[in-house]
């Protein structure tokens, strides 16, 4: 059971990181149109639409991968807790 606990904690641990990396590469213009970008953008916009619909992008700035990270570090905290 631990091992599937942990691999499950390294799975949304990867999740968080890519996530970040995304977050990153979306501040720079021209990257935002390379394959991997896209790539990201396919995997990360279903889990943050919810938090969009909470709050919307404000003056262009949008701040539902700060509420995604928050919901991923919680994850990451419960999941350690059943270990």
């Amino acid at each position: 059971m631990s091992s599937i606990i942990m691999i499950l904690i390294t799975l949304v641990q990867g999740y968080t990181f890519l996530m970040f990396v995304w977050v990153i590469l979306s501040w720079i213009p021209d990257l935002k149109f390379s394959a991997f970008y896209r790539f990201l953008d396919r995997i990360f916009m279903p889990f943050l639409e919810p938090f969009r619909r909470i709050i919307p992008p404000i003056n262009g700035i949008d701040i539902s991968p700060i509420l995604g990270f928050f919901v991923l570090q919680v994850i990451t905290t419960l999941l350690g807790r059943l270990l």
